[in-house]
């Protein structure tokens, strides 16, 4: 008995002659190979789409993360800049919500009205130009750039650049929102009572959060990848992912706590001597053989007497940290199941330095609650925040360097071909519109921005970023130019810095170079003049 393949006798082929068969089995095979190409390009054409996710953390610290010499726990991330490409030269606003309107729309905030104050809810709309409080209509976010293309526009996070409803991000451009409105919020609810209505918002309707196993930094990062599992290839995504973590006040779950049980209790003379030291080995700072001592405020560890309450503040502080890097790697899982994570361009920043604020004077803290949990509301201060902004003078709300530089990864496998350390780059929040705009291939006008592009840097050509930049917060000035930096702080008082020599901002060199100081300032006055200060 002649045996026969199952193909065989699946497809009858027996009955034909050899040569018919031949010619059968190569039609087939043609048909076949033909459909799985076209599935193949297919599949290729979904996946021409440069997928975008700028996530930006609040309040954090130059020196916070692993990858900057941190102690805290930030595997995600840490991974993301040692695949991609970190910036030491990368600048905010100083503050939230300029921060926030530079990023959104490419210029500097008071162009969008957002130079000082933000217009809380209740108080009537005054257009008062570059401080009228709200980000203004007249200029476009990145989402409204990508209205009408095959773009899905999504944030979830902090929104604090309009608190009226026309100006919320579903009113700018954005496909889907939920978030946080307003600034600061208990992590764990939305606390009534207080000076200024806190808003949270979803599918554009006011939000409340459930009564229990409510945490703010997993519910955005909840939505972040929701939105990302229902997103097919025929589109692409823009995500900007805003946490509120680590901004006060100091809230994380108990088990993320119990990790960095005792790590704090060495003190911050320590810890911040101990991250200067990484920070030097990884070249994050070069050429810098001695960290300048803390501020006289800071109070030495030893004389201390209520270490323990100490320690505790900076264990939270960290957790929450650690916390939002364990759902940005959520994020990034979700961006690979995608399909698309070798075209996805990824960026990773903060909105502002560490904050010194003490927010006692609030009185929301419940008696005899443990910080860090719900009930409790304190912040971690000056020592630590000292530590955060290692090697930096200053907090958020200065423009000394611990004010406005922040940490910058970015990543993305099809563009960034090599692991790289940058030093040179003179980056500014207000260039991730220009960027995004660019990697997406929409064809805006760069002219429309401040900001400058920053796709050659990332395809590894030489480009050296901003000749000048200049900033206006509170009273406070700055123009930076390359290492050289003319600044007027708090106390009204012209001051020139050489940042290569004097990262720290200790030598004023005004006498030195009077001539540099003015040619800055005259800079300084016509850039004020142009954006309406």
């Amino acid at each position: 008995m002649v045996k026969r393949s199952p193909t065989k006798l699946l497809l009858g082929f027996d009955r034909f002659q050899k040569p018919v068969r031949s010619f059968l089995i190569y039609s087939i095979l043609l048909v076949i190979l033909s459909c799985k190409k076209d599935k193949e390009d297919s599949e290729e054409e979904k996946k021409t789409f440069t997928d975008v996710v700028i996530i930006m953390a609040d309040d954090m610290g130059y020196s916070d993360l692993g990858c900057y010499g941190s102690e805290i726990r930030t595997p995600n991330l840490d991974s993301l800049a040692y695949h991609g490409l970190r910036l030491t030269r990368f600048y905010n606003n100083a503050k939230c919500y300029p921060s926030r309107a530079s990023l959104l729309t490419g210029v500097y905030p008071h162009r969008s009205g957002l130079g000082r104050n933000i217009l809380h809810l209740g108080n009537p709309k005054i257009d008062k130009g570059p401080y009228q409080g709200w980000l203004d209509h007249s200029v476009l976010t990145i989402a409204e750039w990508l209205e009408g293309s095959s773009y899905k526009k999504y944030l979830s996070g902090k929104w604090h650049v309009g608190e009226n409803n026309e100006d919320w991000p579903e009113q700018r451009g954005f496909d889907e929102y939920f978030g946080l409105v307003s600034g600061a919020s208990s992590y764990f609810e939305l606390i009534g009572g207080q000076k200024r209505t806190r808003q949270m918002v979803r599918d554009n309707k006011l939000w409340t959060p459930p009564d229990s196993g409510f945490y703010m930094t997993d519910a955005i990062t909840d939505f972040a990848v929701e939105s990302i599992r229902k997103t097919t290839l025929d589109s692409g995504i823009f995500m900007h992912v805003a946490y509120t973590a680590p901004h006060w006040p100091l809230h994380a779950p108990q088990e993320e706590i119990d990790r960095n049980k005792g790590q704090y209790d060495i003190g911050w003379n320590t810890i911040r001597e101990q991250r200067f030291q990484r920070m030097k080995n990884m070249k994050i700072i070069d050429g810098l053989s001695k960290l300048p001592p803390a501020p006289e405020s800071v109070r030495d560890w030893d004389l201390i007497s209520d270490k323990p309450e100490w320690s505790r503040k900076m264990e939270v502080y960290a957790a929450m940290i650690s916390r939002m890097d364990e759902g940005i790697g959520r994020i990034v899982e979700a961006l690979k199941s995608r399909g698309n994570w070798k075209n996805t361009l990824f960026i990773f920043l903060s909105d502002n330095g560490a904050s010194e604020e003490n927010i006692e004077h609030r009185k929301l803290a419940q008696p005899d609650v443990p910080i860090g949990l719900q009930g409790s509301y304190t912040s971690y201060e000056e020592p630590w925040a000292n530590v955060s902004n290692t090697p930096f003078r200053k907090y958020k709300l200065n423009l000394e360097e611990g004010g406005i530089r922040t940490p910058f990864i970015a990543h993305w496998p099809q563009v960034i071909q090599e692991p790289a350390l940058n030093s040179s780059y003179l980056g500014h929040i207000m260039d991730l519109a220009p960027t995004t705009l660019d990697a997406i291939g929409y064809d805006a006008k760069q002219n429309s921005f401040d900001g400058k592009s920053m796709l050659r840097l990332f395809r590894g050509e030489h480009q050296n970023g901003h000749e000048s930049l200049f900033w206006e917060c509170q009273e406070q000035k700055v123009v930076l130019e390359n290492q050289w930096k003319l600044l007027m702080g708090k106390d009204s008082v012209w001051a020139l810095f050489n940042l290569k020599e004097d990262p720290y901002e200790t030598m004023d060199v005004i006498e030195e170079y009077p001539e540099r100081a003015k040619e800055m300032k005259m800079k300084y006055l016509d850039w004020a003049t142009s954006v309406g200060i």
